[in-house]
């Protein structure tokens, strides 16, 4: 299963349209799209659904509309949890995260809110994962920097690449991770 991470976009009242994004990921196709919140503009999501089905969760910001405040789901042997982030304080607490990810039963929990992309295999084997922001959104934490993950699945593996706009280029990092070993 191919999967597009992403959220915190802010627009228009913190950042711009994040054209340079939309056009990157233009003709790409995914099974499912995760998208974090914060839109905090509708015409956000319909961008979302040319990539494939959105599921979104509601952000602290988006006071335009409603959406659930959590997802769970289910990809053969893996859950998957859903959130925005502004349930946990303080901001992206590391401790927090991992018990709201085994209080909801899943072995990957993404979040966003503090606009900093990260993975982070916590202790205990969960799986920590955060897109930061796709328009590099301003955060008390974050560094300004556009970004979004793609995560693929199969059988006995999570593949990750987190892409960063830096200085009008895309920057790629890939990690893996073995299911057996997210608990």
């Amino acid at each position: 299963m191919r999967i597009l991470i992403i959220g915190d976009f802010h627009y228009p009242d913190r950042a711009d349209f994040p054209n340079e994004i939309f056009e990157y990921l233009n003709g790409e196709k995914f099974d499912l799209v995760l998208c974090t919140g914060d839109l905090t503009e509708l015409s956000i999501l319909d961008e979302l659904k040319k990539f494939g089905p959105v599921k979104i969760v509601q952000g602290n910001m988006d006071w335009k509309f409603k959406h659930p405040n959590k997802h769970v789901i289910s990809i053969k042997n893996l859950k998957i949890g859903l959130i925005h982030g502004h349930q946990v304080h303080p901001r992206g607490n590391l401790e927090k995260l991992s018990a709201l990810a085994k209080s909801m039963g899943v072995n990957i929990l993404i979040s966003g809110h503090t606009h900093k992309q990260s993975i982070i295999k916590y202790a205990g084997g969960k799986l920590l994962i955060n897109p930061g922001s796709a328009s590099g959104a301003w955060s008390f934490v974050a560094d300004g920097i556009p970004s979004f993950i793609i995560m693929e699945t199969d059988e006995e593996n999570v593949f990750i690449e987190k892409i960063r706009l830096i200085n009008n280029n895309f920057e790629r990092e890939p990690l893996s991770f073995r299911i057996s070993e997210l608990k």
